[in-house]
């Protein structure tokens, strides 16, 4: 079981869920339902009294006082929000459209059918108008439902009912099994809204999958209904030409499922392409944004250092650190200082530190030897398999020169060092025996003139890297900064990977990590602020060329075709002299380096 330490608000898409409690309603379902979905502290409660057209307001003034009373004691019993002030209308529809623009709630939770005979409203109204998304329940509704039923089409509301299913699931620990119904006569064209979902689904192992043939798709959800305890499903989706409505299959299911019902429509309008629009793209976000609540630390979660320590201890772990650097003599003999007094000397968190140097012409190498440091010129490393230059050679070569069962890399050019730059990478990685693969991110000032810019800096990442990942792979798309110089992973999962020589190396490890564990495998930590050397725009305009060839070579391999010729390794650069301009050419070509484990060399080192 993964052991989470985040604050509970990440872990839910729905803080905010709004049930009416209308005088004169039931609402019981409603409430047990937001329950399930992200527990009573999240829901926020409203009072509603209707007045009938051309009696006085003031007729109201005992059912608000008995709707005060009910929302206390429901607001304690459930540890939800209560507002105090109850809502007296001739126009009750009106006045919870009012209600939902004060307080903007993700999720109006309205119970069927009683919440649409006292709103005195028609659904198709309701969903039309409702300016936030909106789940429709009825009951009978479990507070904690084993087993539940995502019947999937592929439709523009299937993004939520997942999103709410797995919100379910996280609260309750239900059991999910996703239902896509196809019939014989369907042509591919037909299914295409699925097969985004398809995608997403492949990646929420909790979920079961379950695929029936039919002509009646409402018939089917009906017979299967009576296996579980709840089912939740999209509304039927209709063009914008038509008036919005539940849909012949969500009505023949509130009306005769043995089982609880909660039917979802989000505010977003139906796309023009309808029906033909793919979900796929937009169901990528219910992956990524359930990664990125799950899987996203903070470095302050982590600084209880003798915390860590135990948790190392037990689970018989020896931690690597690898400083890749050349020419960081300004720099490195205080990086080497802080994290070894801290992380070595006061609590022995990592068992090892070397340097893999790139053959520096200043007085690096010095530095960290007379601060007891080992050295390496990753040059001189593995020599019978040549020499390269670039960073992602000397972290490929670290491998075999460290022997850590975790191996953290951290760059030499930070000039605010700190400890949490270690400790908030390794608090991922021993708190959960499931990552195999932790990223920092952080703030990083830029100096322009003489002035400072909080966010300038990253501009690869922004300009580059991250477009690319959306592009091509949308579930990496919630790494904040996927070329980050600091972090780390378990060293059974990086001896497995290829790397890249030189700058795409990042980019490489992160798309080979997902590929081969899943985005499970990754985490993030938030390592506040990072301040460094910015390197001018031409070094950039070369890094973002490695960095793009990278992703080429890792979807040639995912396509099984060659994207790139021989030719596209050299960049035409614009040089200035003064009176002129003119084009000069570079080589930059990104080489992957095998799997460390493919080396006899590195297989009998690990053996001794």
């Amino acid at each position: 079981m993964k052991m989470h330490m985040k604050n509970d608000n990440s872990r839910t898409p729905f803080r905010k869920m709004l049930v009416p409690i209308i005088h004169g309603c039931e609402s019981s379902a409603a409430l047990t339902a937001a329950q399930a979905i992200a527990g009573g502290r999240y829901v926020l409660l409203i009072g509603l009294a209707g007045v009938a057209d051309g009696e006085s307001l003031s007729t109201a003034a005992m059912p608000a006082q008995q709707l005060r009373e009910k929302l206390r004691f429901l607001a304690n019993e459930m540890g939800a929000q209560a507002r105090t002030r109850v809502r007296v209308s001739n126009r009750l529809w009106d006045e919870l459209i009012n209600v939902i623009n004060e307080e903007r709630p993700d999720l109006l939770i309205l119970e069927w059918p009683c919440h649409f005979d006292a709103l005195g409203t028609d659904p198709a109204i309701v969903l039309s108008q409702t300016p936030c998304d909106i789940a429709v329940v009825r009951g009978p509704i479990s507070s904690k439902p084993s087993q539940v039923l995502v019947p999937i089409r592929g439709g523009p509301y299937a993004e939520l009912a997942l999103r709410l299913s797995l919100a379910i699931n996280s609260q309750c620990q239900s059991e999910l099994t996703a239902l896509h119904l196809t019939t014989e006569e369907m042509i591919p064209q037909q299914d295409a809204p699925f097969r985004g979902l398809a995608h997403v689904l492949t990646n929420l192992p909790e979920i079961n999958r379950l695929e029936i043939r039919t002509k009646d798709p409402a018939e089917i959800i009906l017979a299967e209904s009576h296996r579980y305890d709840l089912v939740v499903l999209g509304v039927s989706a209709q063009s914008p030409q038509m008036q919005a409505g539940l849909g012949g299959v969500v009505q023949r299911l509130l009306h005769d499922s043995p089982a609880g019902v909660i039917a979802v429509k989000t505010e977003r309008p139906i796309p023009a392409e309808f029906p033909n629009e793919t979900v796929g793209q937009s169901a990528i976000s219910v992956l990524v944004d359930r990664w990125f609540a799950e899987n996203t630390f903070f470095a302050d979660e982590f600084q209880d250092l003798e915390m860590l320590y135990e948790l190392k201890r037990r689970q018989k772990l020896k931690i690597s650190l690898a400083l890749p650097a050349l020419n960081e003599e300004v720099t490195i003999g205080n990086v080497i200082q802080v994290i070894k007094s801290s992380l070595m000397d006061e609590v022995p968190l990592l068992d090892e530190m070397v340097v893999m140097d790139s053959d520096s012409t200043d007085s690096t190498r010095q530095i960290a030897q007379d601060l007891g440091i080992p050295v390496y010129i990753h040059h001189q490393v593995l020599p019978q398999y040549g020499s390269r230059h670039g960073k992602g050679e000397a972290l490929w070569k670290s491998l075999y020169v460290t022997s850590g069962d975790i191996l953290l890399w951290v760059d030499t050019d930070i000039e605010n060092i700190h400890p949490r730059f270690v400790y908030g990478l390794l608090g991922a990685l021993l708190i959960d025996p499931h990552t195999q693969f932790v990223k920092g991110f952080y703030r990083r000032p830029i100096k322009v003139g003489e002035k400072i810019q909080a966010g300038g800096g990253g501009r690869v990442t922004e300009l580059t890297a991250r477009p690319l990942l959306n592009l091509f792979y949308p579930e990496l798309s919630g790494i904040v900064q996927p070329l980050s110089g600091e972090y780390g992973g378990r060293r059974s999962a990086l001896e497995q990977l290829p790397f890249f020589s030189g700058y795409g190396v990042e980019i490489g490890l992160v798309i080979d990590i997902f590929e081969h564990f899943g985005l499970e495998a990754i985490a993030q930590v938030d390592l506040l602020e990072r301040i460094h050397h910015n390197q001018p725009l031409e070094a950039l305009s070369k890094m973002s060329f490695s960095i793009i060839q990278a992703i080429f070579r890792k979807l040639e391999k995912r396509f099984e075709r060659n994207l790139l010729e021989e030719v596209n390794k050299t960049m035409k650069l614009i040089r200035y002299k003064p009176g002129r301009f003119f084009l000069d050419v570079e080589e930059i070509a990104e080489r992957e380096r095998p799997p460390m484990v493919a080396l006899p060399e590195y297989r009998e080192r690990q053996a001794q």
